[in-house]
């Protein structure tokens, strides 16, 4: 069976292939990512996680029946009383502390994704908000499974062996199901294909969003190197 997900995947290709193949999730998979890299990440992340919760919470005023207000409620709560404080525990064992993450400064690049995600749920309806979420609710155990089955995976002594278990484990897995299947629901009662491009433009560019956020906490590992992903990512927008 094809999913609303897997049509949304299939027409941004483009724009999938650059968040699914950075080189940021190269260097997870190698255990090359500079630790500076990454520690940037799991700052950002957080800063970012905050912001989806409050994606959340619009869903629940978007939601026009009880089924979508409770779907929405559970990952609300999951997001604030779980994910967060998973995140907490991990990033405690890079020696970053809880108040280091909340009093941090949001990186642009934080801000683009998660305001666009708001923008389009005020803007839209749920089915758009969920649809701008999907690349980093479902993207990231699409990923974490990609990197765990590639052949030149390397899990011994891996300090990011940890962060892709988390994401290609099961408990992950099964909160990616639940939002494709979500998807699913919504589009029964609201996709039309004539509505489908324009769904199909907003997961285009979250993932454009999601690369760039990968691509803020690879240039945090770089050094004094100019960063150049942006402008080959907009290219073609220009």
């Amino acid at each position: 069976m094809t999913t609303l997900f897997d049509r949304l995947r299939d027409g941004a290709a483009e724009d999938w292939h650059a968040y699914f193949a950075h080189p940021f999730v190269d260097g997870l998979a190698h255990g090359t990512l500079p630790e500076a890299a990454f520690r940037h990440y799991l700052v950002q992340d957080y800063l970012f996680l905050i912001h989806f919760a409050r994606a959340y919470g619009l869903a629940v005023v978007k939601a026009d029946d009880l089924a979508a207000m409770r779907a929405a409620t559970a990952t609300l709560d999951a997001l604030i009383n779980h994910e967060m404080k998973l995140h907490v525990d991990f990033a405690a064992g890079w020696g970053i502390s809880p108040e280091e993450m909340e009093q941090a400064p949001e990186a642009p690049e934080c801000m683009a994704y998660t305001r666009y995600v708001l923008d389009r749920g005020l803007a839209g309806d749920v089915l758009d908000l969920k649809v701008a979420l999907a690349p980093c609710v479902v993207g990231y155990r699409e990923i974490a499974q990609a990197i765990a089955a590639r052949p030149d995976y390397v899990a011994d002594g891996n300090p990011y062996a940890p962060w892709v278990a988390m994401y290609a484990g099961a408990e992950y897995a099964a909160v990616a199901d639940a939002a494709v299947a979500e998807l699913d629901r919504l589009a029964a009662a609201r996709l039309t294909e004539a509505r489908l491009p324009a769904l199909t433009r907003t997961f285009a560019e979250a993932c454009r969003l999601e690369a760039g956020f990968w691509e803020m906490g690879w240039q945090a590992g770089q050094g004094d190197k100019p960063p150049r992903f942006w402008s080959k990512l907009f290219r073609k927008r220009g």
